[in-house]
């Protein structure tokens, strides 16, 4: 009886163990679901790529205001830095001592217009005299000379009138170009002449924008540029924008490229032309101009949050018929409008992955949910 009590309980302490063992075993965990990612397909676009450069804007007129005639400055009919129109009245000069001259000129020349007349009628009495024999050819030839000298004092007494009144006229200074006047440089009073500057206008509308570019990128654009000889084909149209702005805005055309390339630069001038109707822009602001750096091509468009880098390569993943996370390398263009040109790489039925790159791996399952498409860039001109 003993023994049969000893080898029950060395049974019940074993089978005590080995609940205890069993107790102490971590439960079987399921499996994490798979990652959810927002996916969508690239956007399939015809695209140009746009070359930047750092440029500043010239006045089309520039002019210098001084007096053509020596002159006390007698009024100022403007205030500083207003818009000024064509043919506007800006400074008018002492005209007391132009206008005295102009009478006597206008004088001298009544009294030669007599005396031509009195020329005119005493060669007219003559052409009977000579022929009655009254009087001699010589003095016939004399009255003639007479006549002739008389013309020419008429002729110069002209001219002197005529100077007299364009020294006259020439009190009065008139805007030559509509534009913006700067401050005047004379007050009242102060004496003006050809070498006092008065002030400076320069034209606003339209205005011009100068910017350099290399010897490449001259014969890339001589490369797919359009020739026209028709005058009236406008040129290659290019965008800008100023400093303070974010996009490029502005829309002009280029007008003009030099037509040598500077040795010590290595470089070309090229010039755009903007409207201006409302001012924004002045003679020596800065700005930024694209111009179109390629032939239009089809390409893809993808958000930048969607590239990965792995070195010196770029990459994306998208989502296959398995819902598998699969790596593609890319080659990346500029950004158009907001989102990446992608040029290789990539597929139009490529379902990218917009987010969550850096905890994928390629071959990770996902869940992947559409996501809005990227947004549509706005369609410029190109």
């Amino acid at each position: 009886m003993r023994t049969r009590t000893g080898h029950a309980g060395l049974g019940l302490v074993l089978a005590l163990a080995v609940a205890s063992c069993g107790e102490n075993q971590p439960a079987t965990r399921a499996a994490p679901p798979p990652p959810t990612v927002g996916v969508a397909k690239p956007i399939a676009r015809t695209v140009v790529d746009q070359d930047e450069y750092v440029g500043r804007f010239v006045a089309v007129d520039s002019v210098e205001i001084r007096a053509r005639v020596w002159g006390y400055l007698d009024g100022v009919h403007f205030k500083d830095g207003q818009i000024v129109k064509k043919g506007d009245l800006l400074f008018t000069l002492d005209r007391r001592p132009y206008q005295v001259t102009l009478d006597q000129a206008r004088a001298n020349l009544a009294q030669t217009r007599a005396n031509l007349a009195f020329a005119e009628a005493d060669l007219a009495r003559g052409q009977q005299l000579v022929r009655d024999h009254t009087i001699t050819q010589q003095s016939f030839d004399q009255r003639t000379q007479n006549k002739r000298v008389a013309e020419a004092a008429v002729a110069a007494s002209e001219a002197l009138v005529q100077q007299a009144e364009l020294d006259y006229s020439f009190t009065e200074l008139h805007a030559p170009v509509a534009g913006r006047i700067g401050d005047r440089r004379v007050s009242p009073g102060g004496s003006g002449s050809s070498s006092t500057l008065m002030a400076t206008i320069v034209s606003i509308d339209p205005i011009r924008f100068e910017f350099t570019f290399d010897e490449a990128a001259y014969l890339r654009y001589e490369k797919f540029a359009k020739r026209s000889e028709d005058p009236d084909v406008p040129g290659t149209p290019v965008r800008l924008k100023l400093i303070n702005e974010s996009g490029f805005d502005h829309e002009g055309t280029i007008d003009f490229v030099d037509n040598q390339i500077s040795q010590s630069s290595g470089t070309i001038r090229g010039r755009a032309v903007f409207k201006n109707p409302t001012g924004l822009f002045t003679p020596g602001m800065f700005g930024r101009v694209q111009v179109p750096g390629s032939a239009p091509y089809e390409a893809l468009l993808i958000p930048d949050q969607a590239i990965g880098t792995e070195q010196a390569r770029k990459f994306v993943y998208v989502v296959d018929a398995e819902n598998t996370a699969r790596q593609k390398h890319i080659v990346l263009g500029q950004i158009q409008d907001g989102l990446r040109v992608v040029k290789d790489g990539l597929a139009p039925e490529d379902r990218v992955v917009l987010n969550g790159l850096t905890t994928l791996r390629p071959g990770t399952k996902v869940n992947p949910q559409e996501a809005p498409p990227p947004r549509t860039p706005v369609s410029r001109a190109e």
